[in-house]
């Protein structure tokens, strides 16, 4: 007798989807890279991206970030090891 219930999914996604919090505006397809400037401090260059699989971390960063426009949470995809 075949099962035909349908699989079940596992709780989290492989990989787990990863966010990053702003307050820029970017589009689908623009790189976050290191060497631009930070969001954070006072026009520091940065040595790394912040990114996390945890929703609550992106908000925190896009809350502290700098500027007046609205925070952002995107859903990013790591290009290579981190």
């Amino acid at each position: 007798m075949p099962n035909d219930l349908p699989p079940l999914a596992p709780r989290y996604p492989s990989p787990p989807p990863y966010y990053h919090g702003t307050r820029i505006d970017l589009r689908v397809g623009d790189l976050i890279e290191p060497g631009c400037l930070t969001n954070y401090g006072t026009g520091k260059t940065a040595n790394h991206v912040y990114f996390s699989a945890s929703l609550e971390a992106a908000i925190w960063g896009a809350e502290l970030a700098r500027g007046e426009r609205p925070g952002r949470i995107y859903v990013v995809e790591p290009m290579g090891p981190f």
